[in-house]
């Protein structure tokens, strides 16, 4: 088992990355310290899982919410259901919620106790890919809203995270390629080195060889515990953890969170936001086309020409990063280097969106 640490201070938590971890009950235990415990999970993921978390946590009261799995579920209704179960079992402030599940089940589990009197403790246990190197580290939590996508949320650091590397073991080929994508992300924006040594192992990771998964895995959460640490709020250099996805979001929000995987979405926001780069004059041909080779070879679908280059621009209004009324992007200086700007030509962003979407 590898432990890593975010350093926020009287806040700082470990991220504990292994196999069969929740199947080690003392390492849970250790970890969700209260005696009433929330576990919100998935109808995929529930009979998987609750079974060794509950074993875990059997000298505590345990009571479940079990959602609907998918993005389009990641709404504030489901986090009111999950409040109304927090009130009806007469939970107080020392309980703790369990998100045990993807990125949506995190994210509304982490809101739904960031709202609960002001703010419980949660405990992030990811099964998925993209969700142990991206979505789990960092306290970001919310849900999506039909104008956008993550429009409604709080930052909530959780006390933990359990990431069981045993559980990709159930993962299907598609989560595991969408999860990838973060992790070609990474890469991109501040480790040209991981770059390259993510296309050297690309057969490796998709065969899902356990020691290729565990470096990804510890490398990319890592990274990305460096950068909260130094910027938890995103007022700088952590909105580079945003690279391609102010493009993906408005993929996933344009296809009503039905069509595309977030991971498959960032990899093709990626592409376009690598091309966008291009015609501001910071990187060459050649690495957008290094790239989509990548992203390619990871069987990640980057077509997005079935979406109107206006609907994306409009969508991509309502991104967070938004100020005065100008799209702020991550873009590259080069591979390994990013950067957010808002000062980039319009037409040639325009330009950009009609050359890739419809």
């Amino acid at each position: 088992m590898d432990t890593l640490s975010v350093e926020l201070g009287s806040r700082s938590y470990p991220i504990l990355i292994g196999t069969q971890l929740l199947a080690r009950g003392d390492e849970v235990s250790r970890h969700v310290t209260a005696r009433d415990v929330l576990i919100v999970t998935n109808a995929t993921v529930a009979p998987l899982y609750v079974p060794p978390l509950r074993t875990a946590l059997v000298d505590r009261r345990v009571v479940e919410v079990v959602l609907p799995d998918g993005e389009a579920h990641k709404t504030l209704a489901n986090v009111s259901r999950i409040l109304d179960v927090l009130v009806a079992n007469r939970f107080g402030r020392d309980a703790c919620v369990v998100a045990l599940g993807g990125g949506v089940v995190g994210d509304v589990a982490g809101f739904a106790a960031a709202c609960y009197q002001r703010g419980i403790a949660f405990v992030q246990v990811p099964t998925t890919l993209l969700a142990q190197v991206d979505s789990s580290v960092g306290g970001k939590t919310g849900v999506n809203h039909v104008g956008g996508k993550n429009l409604i949320g709080a930052f909530h650091q959780p006390a933990a995270v359990i990431a069981d590397t045993s559980t990709l073991d159930t993962l299907p080929e598609r989560e595991l390629r969408a999860g990838l994508a973060e992790v070609v992300k990474y890469g991109l924006i501040c480790d040209r080195d991981f770059l390259a040594w993510l296309e050297q192992h690309v057969d490796a990771l998709l065969a899902r060889e356990s020691a290729a998964l565990a470096q990804a895995i510890r490398r990319s959460c890592e990274l990305k515990a460096q950068i909260v640490a130094r910027d938890e709020r995103e007022h700088g250099e952590r909105a580079w953890l945003n690279f391609g996805h102010t493009f993906g979001h408005a993929i996933e929000a344009a296809t009503h969170y039905t069509s595309w995987l977030h991971g498959e979405a960032v990899a093709a926001g990626m592409l376009i936001a690598a091309d966008f780069s291009r015609a501001c004059g910071r990187l060459t041909a050649a690495d957008v086309q290094r790239i989509g080779q990548l992203l390619s070879r990871l069987q990640l679908p980057l077509d997005v020409r079935a979406i109107r280059a206006t609907d994306a621009l409009e969508l991509m209004r309502m991104d967070k990063k938004v100020q005065s009324g100008r799209i702020r992007l991550v873009l590259l200086d080069r591979i390994g280097t990013a950067r957010v700007t808002a000062d980039y030509p319009e037409e040639a962003l325009r330009a950009t969106l009609a050359a890739h979407f419809g």
